[in-house]
């Protein structure tokens, strides 16, 4: 079973509250794009939700999520169902997409790592990702679900995204810069401009 609620906000600010619920996982999730930074997350698995704190802080965003899930069987469960349901509220919360720069890129160091992130809220979820990691996990968190994060994030946002690592030794670094990458490509992508009065498109419109 999927079931999932969304309760739009009618405000003039762009926010989103999604929450998807299953027989594997429950999430809940509360967007503000034009936020300060501000982060309350709650999830079973210490990395990710270090990592989601990151994201919030370094995209200016305001998120309050909550998971829980399955994490006695593992956690993937739990991290994949989180990037489904952030990706949703980033759709939700934009709209139409009118007005917005819609692409963004980050270089982000992250000591010996450096991380970068480039995106198109373009309507065709596309994931590209390139990234090794050393180890297995880091905390609970299995780093072979780093690219599968990407990818769902990307597929639910309904954006193109390309993720590289261009240096790195430590896991733990190489990870979080990917994470600072993706806030801040997303703060530029999603911010207005003011001299804009429709969809950055030449067609007019972004394909779903």
């Amino acid at each position: 079973m999927d079931g999932i609620g969304r309760f739009p906000y009618h405000s003039q600010m762009r926010k989103s509250d999604v929450r998807r619920e299953t027989s594997e996982t429950q999430i809940s999730c509360q967007l503000n794009v034009d936020g300060t930074g501000s982060a309350e997350i709650n999830t079973p698995i210490g990395f990710l939700t270090h990592m989601l704190t990151a994201l919030t802080v370094h995209g200016l965003f305001d998120l309050n999520l909550t998971a829980t899930g399955d994490t006695w069987i593992d956690a993937h469960h739990t991290i994949e169902d989180t990037a489904i349901t952030l990706g949703r509220a980033f759709d939700e919360a934009l709209g139409d997409r009118k007005r917005i720069n819609r692409v963004g890129s980050a270089y982000v160091p992250m000591d010996e790592s450096l991380g970068f992130v480039a995106l198109d809220f373009s309507g065709r979820p596309y994931c590209v990702f390139d990234a090794t990691f050393i180890t297995s996990t880091i905390g609970d968190f299995p780093t072979d679900l780093v690219h599968h994060f990407f990818e769902s994030f990307a597929v639910h946002a309904r954006l193109t995204l390309h993720a590289r690592i261009l240096h790195g030794r430590n896991d733990h670094h190489k990870a979080e810069a990917l994470f600072k990458a993706l806030a801040r490509a997303l703060r530029q992508a999603v911010e207005v401009d003011p001299r804009r009065t429709d969809i950055a498109s030449t067609k007019g419109t972004v394909t779903a």
